[in-house]
């Protein structure tokens, strides 16, 4: 990305004077500001700030494989912060609500979450998020991740098909 196109994180800066910084090391002064910077690593698929902005206490529980193939697999077109909760300076946990519109194999998905961070030693981190209340019309049984591929291939869905 050169320096004089707009952050991913749809800030209208440039990449260079925005996010750049924080994936370059400073540390985020809110969650909002993380929330941007880890959306725009994920539209650059930069899977090692991701991981080093999730709390530590849960990082482990994360697949690198599966959120680089997410990442690598999407055409990220757009970030919305609909609200923010806590996080000032003198806070120990906030809240971001934000909508991703991606596309994934010429399918555009709207993913509208509602994000819990937390600061430790002074640096704000991902702790956690739960997807805010949408109604998915289904024509056939949902398929998670780590059921059977419906391909037929023996794998789990998260292995095989559900891959970019």
């Amino acid at each position: 990305m050169t320096s004089e196109k707009n952050c991913p994180c749809g800030s209208k800066k440039t990449y260079e004077k925005c996010c750049k910084v924080l994936h370059d090391g400073k540390i985020a002064s809110s969650p909002e500001e993380l929330m941007r910077a880890r959306y725009t690593a994920f539209a650059m698929a930069n899977v090692d700030y991701i991981f080093e902005t999730h709390h530590p206490k849960t990082r482990d529980e994360q697949n690198r494989e599966d959120i680089q193939a997410w990442a690598e697999g999407s055409n990220w077109l757009s970030l919305e912060i609909v609200s923010t909760k806590g996080g000032k300076k003198d806070d120990t946990e906030g809240q971001v609500e934000f909508r991703a519109v991606y596309e994934t194999k010429g399918v555009r998905h709207n993913h509208h979450e509602l994000s819990e961070f937390e600061k430790s030693n002074g640096k704000w981190y991902f702790k956690d998020g739960k997807m805010v209340d949408q109604t998915v019309v289904r024509e056939s049984p949902r398929i998670g991740r780590n059921d059977p591929c419906p391909c037929g291939s023996g794998k789990k869905y998260k292995k095989c098909c559900f891959k970019a």
